[in-house]
């Protein structure tokens, strides 16, 4: 009996450790509660957004204001319309501004890579004000220009009424268009973005620490900006790059500085722990052909316009599954970038992305008898 009683306990154990080699899905638990009046956790390359809360609330956004403002100086100096050792004149407005300040002097001149660094870390709002008024003029023409890269960007739920993020009531932004603006930063302007990592700076023998706290409590955050008033709380922008992820936070509205390093480091610690980011097809790559008909070549690679990457549950990236759809007939001519299908990647019942298949090249009519031929087959086949 004892016997027996010992091989059924193994063959129970057996089958239950193979169950768990075989099946068993890594859990992926719901997104921490987050003691803020919004929030919002997204990965940079996907987009994928993996927790929010009030994403689209329109809240003050206080000193986050300044990544904007960095965003237009920073489009200025690409288009060559600045330069970083351009010596800016301070006006008393500038140099009157109330706030965290970089203690700039009124009537002196200062570089705009100093401005643009003592706003960054110190948060300078005599800085912001010093360097939309080298800009446009003044802060109001600035402003303006503020709103204009907002909606080209698509933050449809901002508006800003000056560069500094000081109190308005038409001042406002969300979560959501946070996280759009501080990836639009990271990507299109890498060299000025190194500066939001910057733990310090000195400017007129007066040095300041950088507010963000996780600059020192976490090696893999490299930025962004954060902001307090009593309208719009204690808030942070961050982002962080573990390996080959990085992720964009933004909580808005908590009730201390600690608080909102806390919270942040809460929803960077989940998205990191619990997801993973893939990129399955590079910009301009072939992945998949299509027969021509009446052109001067007989078949066409398609592939995407711009990178697509996917963020999944972490052990779940080869549960996916890829699937093309093309346009039927395609006919020459055709150039290179038209829309011909599109690409469809799924987990389960689940659509995780999809992105448009285009023509990777151009390709011209075929000769009259290709025409001919490949009209007459075209018709004889419907």
């Amino acid at each position: 009996m004892l016997k027996n009683t010992k091989v059924v306990l193994f063959f129970l154990f057996l089958t239950a450790f193979v169950s768990v080699q075989a099946g068993v899905v890594a859990p992926k638990p719901s997104a921490p509660a987050v003691a803020a009046k919004s929030h919002i956790l997204i990965d940079y390359d996907s987009g994928k957004v993996l927790a929010a809360e009030n994403p689209d609330e329109k809240l003050p956004p206080a000193s986050i204001t300044k990544l904007m403002t960095s965003y237009v100086v920073s489009h200025e100096l690409h288009a060559g319309n600045i330069a970083l050792d351009d010596e800016v004149l301070i006006s008393e407005k500038a140099w009157r501004m109330i706030g965290s300040r970089s203690f700039i002097k009124v009537n002196t001149k200062v570089s705009v890579e100093a401005l643009l660094r003592g706003m960054i870390v110190q948060s300078g709002n005599d800085a912001a004000v010093a360097l939309a008024e080298h800009i446009a003029g003044s802060e109001e023409v600035f402003a303006q220009m503020m709103n204009q890269y907002a909606q080209q960007l698509g933050m449809y739920n901002t508006n800003y009424m000056n560069a500094t993020g000081l109190p308005d009531p038409d001042h406002y932004t969300t979560a959501r268009d946070i996280a759009t603006l501080s990836a639009a930063l990271i990507r299109d302007f890498p060299e000025h973005y190194e500066w939001y990592a910057e733990k310090e700076f000195t400017y007129n023998e007066i040095t300041q620490h950088n507010r963000n706290k996780l600059l020192w409590r976490d090696n893999s955050v490299d930025g962004l900006k954060t902001g307090h008033t009593e309208e719009a709380g204690f808030c942070l922008a961050a982002s962080a790059k573990r390996g080959d992820m990085r992720l964009i936070t933004v909580v808005l509205g908590t009730r201390s500085e600690n608080a909102r390093a806390q919270e942040t480091q809460k929803l960077l610690n989940y998205g990191f722990r619990f997801f993973e980011t893939h990129q399955l097809y590079q910009a301009n790559a072939s992945i998949t052909d299509t027969k021509v008909w009446k052109g001067a070549q007989d078949t066409l690679a398609l592939g995407l316009a711009q990178s697509l990457s996917v963020t999944v549950p972490r052990g779940q990236y080869d549960d996916l599954v890829a699937s093309t759809n093309i346009q039927q007939p395609v006919i020459a001519p055709i150039e290179a970038g038209t829309v011909l299908g599109e690409v469809e990647i799924r987990l389960g019942e689940e659509v995780v992305a999809k992105q448009p298949l285009v023509a990777l090249n151009a390709v011209e009519q075929g000769s009259w008898w290709r025409r001919l031929i490949d009209h007459i087959l075209l018709w004889i086949w419907g």
